[in-house]
């Protein structure tokens, strides 16, 4: 999410930006105390939420709003003030929000959370299984302490959502030798805390003896293909988690 706030006042700016750091510590925030400068922004750069301070030298922030909607019409707007004479053009503006200072993280929470133009998060484990299996995490590659991790979270991928049993993940990355077992519990904690260090771990799913893939958490070719979504079909060329050998079976159904 691309955040931007205008304030003239130099501890009024700073005081929102802490606010807005604390409540969208993943948010992309930038900080302006001229309206030219902000517009200069918004020109070139997608914005997703505005924080502005209505009384400014030059143009005020009812003017500033205008302005930015011209040139993105989903700009969601909060006026961030000391006064509440200006609900009413904020209302006009079909503005999102209105806060009234002192402001608190809290508050700018609840304005995030009921924006007029919702934003859509994008996933940030990004999963391919066309060709070589990779996962990456916002862009950069996911560093598991063994080379067997990988390969269980992508059976896990491979499954779909199923919970799978231990007895099934230790016959499928140990094919005929089943021992392992103290092997196996050291891959599922190093899944585990790796995906919890990464602040990701919502897209594993546990039961008792049982670990699944949360497919709504991750963005994934291969998810996409069975969804008839055109990215996932324009990405499929014959392969499919080509390191694996017990990948060739839905390699098979996908080339049918």
């Amino acid at each position: 999410m691309v955040i931007i706030a205008v304030d003239d006042e130099k501890l009024a700016l700073e005081a929102l930006m802490n606010a807005i750091r604390e409540a969208a510590p993943e948010a992309e925030l930038h900080s302006f105390r001229w309206s030219e400068d902000a517009l200069m922004f918004a020109e070139k750069s997608h914005i997703d939420a505005a924080f502005l301070d209505v009384e400014m030298t030059g143009a005020n922030g009812v003017q500033l709003a205008q302005k930015l909607m011209l040139y993105q019409p989903q700009i969601n707007i909060i006026f961030a003030t000391g006064y509440g004479k200006y609900r009413a053009s904020a209302f006009d503006l079909h503005a999102s929000g209105y806060l009234v200072k002192p402001i608190t993280a809290e508050r700018v929470q609840v304005e995030l959370a009921h924006l007029r133009y919702p934003v859509r998060l994008a996933k940030r484990v990004q999963v391919y299984t066309f060709g070589n299996f990779e996962v990456y995490l916002d862009g950069r590659p996911i560093e598991f302490k063994y080379s067997k991790t990988k390969e269980l979270f992508a059976y896990l991928v491979d499954r779909k959502g199923a919970m799978c049993t231990v007895g099934e993940m230790r016959s499928v990355l140990f094919e005929e030798d089943q021992g392992h077992e103290t092997y196996f519990k050291s891959l599922r904690r190093d899944l585990l805390d790796t995906l919890e260090a990464a602040g990701c771990q919502e897209i594993i799913s546990q039961q008792r003896g049982r670990l699944g893939v949360v497919p709504e958490q991750i963005e994934c070719d291969y998810f996409d293909y069975l969804n008839d979504k055109g990215k996932g079909k324009a990405a499929y060329r014959g392969e499919y988690m080509t390191q694996y050998s017990w990948g060739e079976y839905t390699n098979g159904l996908l080339g049918r």
